[in-house]
């Protein structure tokens, strides 16, 4: 399947058919002719379980990977042979990698010291690049005095230090706490407007992703399942594979006869032009609407779960499987009550055959 931005912007990166095999032959390629552009100044996410593939897609792109079909193209040039220090790449990993025997300041302007950078210079930059990730006059601190937050940051200044012109990012925030990386992810894709940067990250939490990228790429078996913008995978997703990676449960076998489909859970409107025949549907919560028990398909809550903004309800109809409805706050009822449900077609999705189960 192929990646493409549908943008004007310069190309800065382009995998042509690029395949990786690992072990015998005849095995399931690590990557499975991928094609994948990322613009200029583009911000992609790429997505999926371990053992997709997306790592693998990082370590081909810097170099670190030998690939067995397929090319690799930063600016039109073809990087075959061209070793990882003169791809003009920045890496930055999970565990950041730093040197402990350095201070703040040996790290991040280690790659300048590697390019014979004057020593004035590289005390600018190392200031400039401190200042912008939230950390001025850090210069002379000690990494093991940093917190995890404190050592991302320095991790990021000293990626950014030599200008690299495409940022790769693996699992950038995985060791960090929830809040902090929802807190930092909001900077980092701030931080990347303003230097105008392209970036290629992996990451395998959508939350994340989604709040980072411009564009979303969902990996599955050394495949791209799906390509969009975080709107667009979020609301359609292509696949039951996507939908279930993306925490979507309420995916089932259906028939399509004109403006509805027969479900395990009876009648079920469809977006207006759906052909007929045998499909899957995903029925998002938010289209699952509560009713009286005498005007809809009868259930039974099974369990209840509160999300912050709303309530995750699990209701159990008398056949078919259970199905997940979002619930406001004040409108939840409790486990165990007997309710009714309807469906909104806006929040039903037809999806791609695929063999995910």
């Amino acid at each position: 399947m192929t990646a493409r931005t549908g943008t004007t912007a310069p190309e800065m990166l382009r995998l042509d058919g690029v395949s990786v095999r690992f072990g015998a032959p005849g095995a399931q390629p690590a990557l499975d002719a991928v094609d994948l552009d990322v613009a200029a100044q583009e911000i992609v996410c790429v997505l999926g379980p371990s053992g997709s593939g997306k790592s693998t897609l990082l370590r081909v792109v810097a170099g670190l990977q030998h690939v067995d079909q397929g090319a690799v193209l930063l600016e039109g040039r073809d990087q075959t042979g061209v070793p990882t220090h003169r791809r003009g790449v920045g890496l930055m990993f999970q565990d950041h990698q730093l040197f402990p025997q350095r201070d703040v300041a040996g790290n991040v302007g280690f790659g300048l010291r590697m390019r014979r950078t004057n020593r004035t210079d590289q005390e600018r930059t190392v200031a400039r690049l401190l200042d912008l990730v939230g950390l001025p006059g850090a210069q002379g601190r000690a990494v093991a005095s940093l917190s995890g937050g404190e050592q991302q940051r320095v991790a990021l200044a000293r990626a950014l230090a030599p200008s690299p012109r495409l940022l790769m990012l693996d699992e950038p925030l995985g060791q960090l706490d929830r809040g902090l990386r929802e807190r930092l992810v909001v900077e980092l894709r701030r931080l990347f407007r303003e230097l105008g940067m392209t970036v290629l990250a992996v990451t395998h939490d959508q939350g994340e992703a989604f709040a980072l990228a411009d564009r979303v790429v969902v990996m599955r078996d050394g495949k791209i399942a799906q390509t969009g913008t975080p709107l667009e995978v979020w609301q359609r997703p292509a696949s039951a594979f996507v939908a279930r990676f993306l925490g979507f449960d309420n995916v089932v076998e259906a028939t399509v006869q004109g403006a509805s489909a027969a479900t395990p859970w009876g009648k079920v409107p469809v977006p207006d032009g759906t052909p007929d025949g045998s499909c899957r549907l995903l029925v998002r919560p938010a289209g699952v609407r509560l009713t009286s028990a005498a005007d809809g398909l009868p259930c039974t809550i099974a369990a209840r779960t509160f999300r912050g903004t709303h309530v995750a309800l699990l209701l159990q109809p008398a056949g078919g499987p259970q199905i997940e409805a979002a619930c406001p706050l004040h409108q939840a009822p409790e486990t165990g009550d007997r309710v009714g449900i309807s469906f909104a077609a806006e929040d039903v999705v037809v999806l791609d055959d695929d063999t995910a189960e």
